[in-house]
């Protein structure tokens, strides 16, 4: 969990009791407050990062970063040789934006990953990202973005085809003239654009600018307070999940404006048999995504907190409250979330980003977050390549901070009700910390033994030996899922660090083989402490063994 103040809130272990459902109360006035932090209980490592010295000193156990980097791929990192680039700065899951681009753009684009990753002998994780019911401007003459001046008049249309211009724009919401009315305010380009409404016609809206602003085409549009009428998966998004998702084989769908566990239902059903294999991260975006983020959850492999669009929805002074509850909620459950929009995003034009954006990955990490993304800074950015550098540098500064035992006591405190497998993984991970492990192996056919040992963040590596789809079955392991797939999928979840295993003939062989690829790798040294789990073969008994790195 790792969830700074909020992981010690009055409550901790009762965020998903006695709710709504949701985290409604994140944006609402309260007078409850959160305990304080006790000295014992905080999540810094005092004895790691205890003067301005050693924090510029301390160096990760490892090259890299357990949390993970997405990396929106666009115009400025679409080629092999930049993908290359990114895939070695520490890119591990590529986000195709649906938003934008055809599918034969984006399979020129998919193409190219797989090419790149083929030369240099990485896997990447593939996350197509749907359009899903949302607002957007429209095109504009000459494609040029327009200046808006403040207190001047701007006109909407609901007729997409239109081409603005500086006095007069399309939006693609077709009962925009319906649901707003005189005083509301519209929001444009991640909020960067405020426009308040002066008068609503028949299909035009008259507004006035707020704030002086360039605006591109196509960029997004929020209504703040009403409820917008749009199917959760549009026509556009069914055709993407079935024609290019299903026919290439992605490993994640990131589903867009996600409002209840039904939506997340529909996605499912409309990925069909394949639904098994694709993970299924949904976006919270607005009020009622919060407001059944629970039930989301439980729906749900894993989250994305959109914080562009969410910070639209909710006062802005409230986000971070929610960033952090649903932080939270998905490290008690042992799902992967992602941190996305404007993390780092004045890269998209300046080498180095700001000293807010490097402290606002950092306490992400410190929140919990399994990955956090890139989306302007790598697909239109000037320097995509630093902007990744840039986000593992300070992923890995803020795990190297970390007290990974307070982090482990805090959530298994916090579990309730676990199952044998989950008991085991957070053995391993207790056993791991005792005794001073580099890392700890664990066999894998589908994923779950894994994931569950990384929901208690052990400092140690996770190394997951992926058994071979030939062996699973004399080896007796359950699941025949594809073994790259898998391998890329694990890739969401911090500290998962996975392998595709060789032939073997024995549980003891696949073992030795994930040690020596960790070796290899500068997970461990000849001679660490490695905590291994597996199922023994020919029984359903767990087993955990204490061995030698060779």
């Amino acid at each position: 969990m790792g969830a700074g103040a909020s992981a010690q809130k009055a409550g901790r272990a009762g965020s998903n009791k006695g709710s709504s459902g949701g985290v409604t109360h994140v944006v609402s006035n309260s007078s409850e407050r959160a305990a304080p932090i006790p000295a014992n209980l905080t999540l810094i490592d005092t004895k790691r990062v205890n003067s301005l010295s050693t924090a510029m000193a301390s160096k990760p156990l490892f090259e890299g970063s357990k949390t993970r980097v997405i990396c929106t791929l666009g115009p400025a990192s679409r080629s092999v040789s930049m993908i290359k680039k990114l895939l070695f700065a520490g890119m591990r899951i590529a986000r195709f934006n649906f938003s934008h681009g055809t599918h034969e753009y984006h399979f020129e684009t998919l193409s190219n990953l797989r090419a790149a990753c083929k030369e240099i002998g990485q896997r990447c994780g593939v996350l197509l990202d749907t359009k899903g019911p949302e607002i957007r401007t429209g095109f504009l003459k000459g494609h040029e973005a327009v200046m808006l001046e403040q207190g001047q008049t701007l006109t909407l249309t609901t007729d997409y085809s239109f081409e603005g211009d500086s006095t007069k724009i399309a939006c693609s919401y077709p009962h925009l003239c319906r649901d707003v009315k005189i005083g509301t305010q519209i929001l444009c380009a991640d909020g960067s654009i405020t426009l308040e409404v002066k008068d609503v016609l028949q299909d035009e809206v008259v507004t006035e600018v707020l704030n002086s602003s360039k605006l591109g085409e196509r960029k997004n549009m929020n209504l703040p307070g009403v409820q917008i009428d749009l199917p959760v998966i549009t026509d556009k998004d069914k055709i993407d999940l079935v024609d290019f998702g299903l026919k290439h084989e992605v490993d994640f769908v990131a589903a867009s404006f996600v409002q209840s566990a039904a939506d997340v239902e529909l996605i499912r059903d409309t990925l069909g048999g394949a639904a098994c294999t694709i993970k299924i991260i949904s976006k919270i975006e607005n009020q009622s995504g919060l407001n059944n983020f629970t039930e989301i959850l439980e729906a749900s492999d894993g989250i994305m907190i959109a914080r562009g669009d969410l910070g639209m929805e909710v006062p802005m002074q409230k986000v971070f409250v929610a960033q952090k509850l649903m932080t939270q909620q998905c490290n008690l459950k042992g799902k992967p979330v992602i941190t996305a929009t404007q993390m780092l995003e004045s890269m998209v034009v300046n080498p180095r980003p700001t000293r807010a954006e490097a402290t606002d990955v950092a306490n992400a990490v410190l929140d919990g977050t399994d990955c956090v993304m890139l989306s302007g800074e790598t697909a239109n950015g000037a320097h995509p390549e630093a902007a990744v550098k840039a986000m593992v540098d300070i992923c890995a500064e803020a795990e190297s901070c970390l007290n990974h035992y307070t982090v482990f006591k805090s959530i298994y405190e916090s579990a309730e009700d676990v199952s044998i497998h989950e008991s085991m993984a957070s053995s391993a991970v207790r056993t791991a910390a005792k005794i001073g492990a580099s890392a700890i192996v664990v066999l894998a056919a589908s994923g779950g033994t894994s994931q569950l040992i990384a929901k208690y963040r052990p400092e140690a590596a996770i190394i997951v030996g992926v058994v071979p789809v030939q062996k699973r079955e004399a080896l007796e392991f359950q699941g025949m899922g594809d073994s790259s797939r898998l391998v890329r999928q694990s890739f969401a979840s911090r500290g998962l660090y996975p392998m595709v295993c060789e032939d073997a003939d024995s549980t003891d062989d696949l073992i030795v083989q994930s040690m020596a690829w960790g070796r290899d790798n500068g997970l461990c040294k000849p001679g660490d402490k490695v905590v291994a789990v597996h199922r023994a073969q020919q029984t359903q008994v767990l087993v955990m063994k204490i061995l030698c790195c060779p």
